[in-house]
């Protein structure tokens, strides 16, 4: 939001459309925006000057499966001499109700027999409820546009789960120890987040400063205790109980200059220093206080105002300087506990960046964007024994992005981009304290694990994931407002973080054991196609209703070099995704009704050698009405999830039983019951 990465705990729920000036898609990294995106960069950006006195307040509950969730959420700007501000509020109580079902079934693979099979269901009673408190106070120094503005935020949570389930085994090996018949898991949390970003902008001579200074600090307790029974015993088969604190905590800190630069004979008109969206691969959305989302926008690609014309051509130039530490510590009690680990452990990093970027319009038709942007990144993991193994890279991100209009009157652009960029690991990942699999623990009995009941711990070696790309789009817009796009894309990637399971030597067991950890696994590849569309009905067909179309299709493929095929692609990237929106408002009463359906196709990805996982095919239909009682009052309902299906997911692991010598055919599958969630919102302006 305006630049600034948003905070832990937000919800774009606490925006209004009225507070938004513009939304921008990002597809491709620049300079001054950064290059930690390595898909793209989702802007907001919200007025700054006073527009209009708001003063909203939107009180509702939504339903699902039985259980009543309400909430209310509250935006006020005015303003006082120079003084500008917003404010919103917003509380929350949600409650949710959920089941799953999953199977298992072991095969050995020669002679093909099965050993074990089992089935487990799940019941789930969650509550939570939530307070966030944030602001925007803008003082206008002069004239001249500086200004100074203080953004401060806090948000709060509390959250409190029960969960019972069972698990009906059918057939069980003698190596596999015995398991639960039923369990009970109760877990309270609470989670605190808290900014304070501070903004000057001021003019000297013909350059134009801007510092920003953002503080945060953010902080969760949980407390679980987990239960398992035998049906022949009332006494636990087994307990565990896990108390965990983390404290993150980071500043930030950017100073950036920017002015014009005067150009050369290359051609009779120029940006002026305001080249809009001339070569950053940069798109706008309008916002849509009809839509169904939750951000209240659309997700069309409408660029911004076409480029004043100057002669002769200037260069607008940017400089800037970046700089970020974070610290994050963890304390965690777990019974069992592992005696060789600490209890308190840390994380940090610190991120410093420099670059500088030129954008210009040589020609009436051609507008060009080069940026060379350099970041150093420490990263400081634990290990839990003592060490804290530090990694050290640096990033050199050359950018450069052209458009080309064929009038330069028109709107309609190609737009093509060459960058790179990176993704950083979280800090929680470098952190590689243990958690024992609780089907085959080491105490009271200290015995080896299985492919598909590994341990988990993090890894203080992570490095950041680098990517190469190339980014070309097309944009054409018709004569009745509509928009049709297209966008292929290619990234070539290093050091790519995927969670993987390996047999160890480890230092908490005499055994070897598996593990489960983020590890940097070598290079991939990815491309992909994206089209949308953008359009009223009657465009299409004349003398239709005009009802506003809106439908984007994307084709992906990727491929992971360390894992072979087939299928050995980006996890969780499905092979596409399609969405189709309509919204049409009735001539005849003050009524808007609209819809979307999201389709993901089933796809399978092969995370290693010998493990798939398969998803299978995801639809979600989406609706809304809105009657507009008065100009100050609506009545919103909205339905999510319209026909509700169960989605399935197959985990198919081949390994040797380390116990009895076997080899072994795992297939695990998950299923998750969904129901539809009806939500009624008031909203008033006071």
């Amino acid at each position: 939001i305006d630049g600034q990465r948003v905070p832990p705990g937000f919800s774009l729920e606490s925006l209004t459309p009225e507070q938004i000036e513009r939304i921008e898609i990002l597809r491709a990294p620049t300079a001054e925006t950064g290059a930690r995106a390595i898909a793209g960069t989702i802007n907001i950006i919200t007025r700054e000057g006073f527009k209009v006195r708001l003063n909203d307040l939107r009180i509702g509950f939504g339903v699902d499966n039985g259980a009543v969730s309400p909430g209310l959420n509250w935006s006020h700007n005015d303003s006082s001499g120079p003084l500008t501000y917003t404010v919103n509020a917003g509380a929350f109580k949600s409650h949710r109700i959920g089941e799953s079902r999953s199977t298992t079934r072991v095969d050995n693979t020669d002679p093909a027999t099965v050993v074990e099979a089992r089935s487990g269901q799940g019941n789930s009673d969650d509550r939570r409820t939530g307070l966030n408190l944030g602001g925007r106070l803008l003082w206008r120094l002069n004239e001249q546009n500086d200004a100074l503005s203080l953004m401060p935020s806090v948000f709060h949570s509390g959250a409190h789960s029960d969960n019972r389930f069972s698990l009906v085994q059918t057939l069980r090996q003698a190596s596999t120890p015995p398991l639960l018949d039923t369990g009970t898991t109760a877990a309270d949390s609470r989670f605190t987040n808290g900014r304070l970003g501070l903004m000057w902008r001021q003019r000297v001579a013909d350059v134009r400063l801007e510092t920003n200074a953002t503080g945060g600090l953010w902080q969760s307790r949980s407390d679980s205790l987990r239960n398992e029974f035998s049906n022949v015993s009332a006494l636990p088969l087994r307990s565990f109980s896990d108390r965990a604190s983390t404290r993150e905590k980071s500043l930030s800190l950017t100073l950036k200059g920017s002015g014009l630069a005067g150009g050369g004979g290359g051609g009779n008109s120029g940006t002026g220093g305001n080249s809009g969206n001339s070569g950053t691969g940069r798109s706008n959305s309008n916002s849509n206080s009809n839509s169904n989302s939750n951000s209240n926008s659309n997700s069309n690609s409408i660029p911004g105002p076409t480029p004043a014309i100057r002669t002769p051509p200037e260069h607008s130039l940017v400089a800037g300087a970046e700089l970020e530490a974070v610290a994050r510590d963890e304390t965690r009690v777990s019974i069992p506990e592992l005696a060789d680990f600490g209890d308190n452990l840390k994380a940090s990093s610190l991120r410093v960046a420099a670059y500088l970027q030129d954008e210009w319009q040589p020609t009436p038709d051609w507008g060009l964007h080069a940026g060379l942007r350099w970041e150093g990144i420490t990263t400081r993991g634990d290990s839990g024994q003592g060490q804290r193994p530090s990694n050290r890279s640096s990033v050199w991100t050359p950018l450069v992005h052209a458009v080309w209009k064929p009038d330069p009157k028109s709107r309609d652009q190609l737009r093509i981009s060459l960058t790179r960029s990176y993704r950083n690991p979280p800090l929680g990942a470098l952190i590689a304290r243990p958690m024992i699999n609780r089907e085959f623990p080491i105490s009271p009995v200290d015995q080896p694990n299985r492919e598909t009941y590994p341990d988990s711990a993090g890894n203080a070696a992570l490095k950041p994931e680098l990517a190469s790309g190339i980014d070309l789009a097309i944009e054409r817009y018709l004569s009745g407002g509509g928009v049709l796009s297209a966008n292929l894309f290619v990234r070539r990637i290093s050091n790519l973080i995927r969670s993987q399971t390996a047999l160890e030597d480890v230092p908490w067991s005499t055994f070897n054991r598996y593990v489960r950890r983020q590890r940097n696994i070598g290079d991939a590849s990815t491309s992909g196609i994206e089209l949308e569309a953008k359009l009223r009905l009657d465009q299409l067909i004349e003398g239709s209703l005009p009802v506003e179309l809106r439908s984007n299709l994307s084709l992906y493929s990727s491929r992971v070099s360390s894992v072979p095929g087939p299928d050995n692609r980006l996890d969780q990237q499905a092979k596409a995704s399609g969405n189709l929106g309509a919204d049409y408002r009735l001539r005849s009463m003050p009524l808007t009704l609209g819809g979307n359906l999201n389709w993901l196709p089933g796809y399978t990805t092969r995370l290693d050698t010998d493990q798939t996982v398969t998803v299978s095919t995801k639809r979600v239909w989406d609706g809304y009405l809105l009657w507009t009682v008065s100009p100050t009052v609506g009545l919103r309902v909205l339905g999510t999830n319209l026909d509700p299906r169960d989605y399935v997911t197959t985990t198919v692991t081949d390994g040797r039983n380390v116990q009895s010598g076997a080899n072994e055919r795992s297939t695990a599958q998950a299923f998750v019951p969904n129901t539809i969630n009806w939500q009624l919102r008031l909203e008033l302006k006071l």
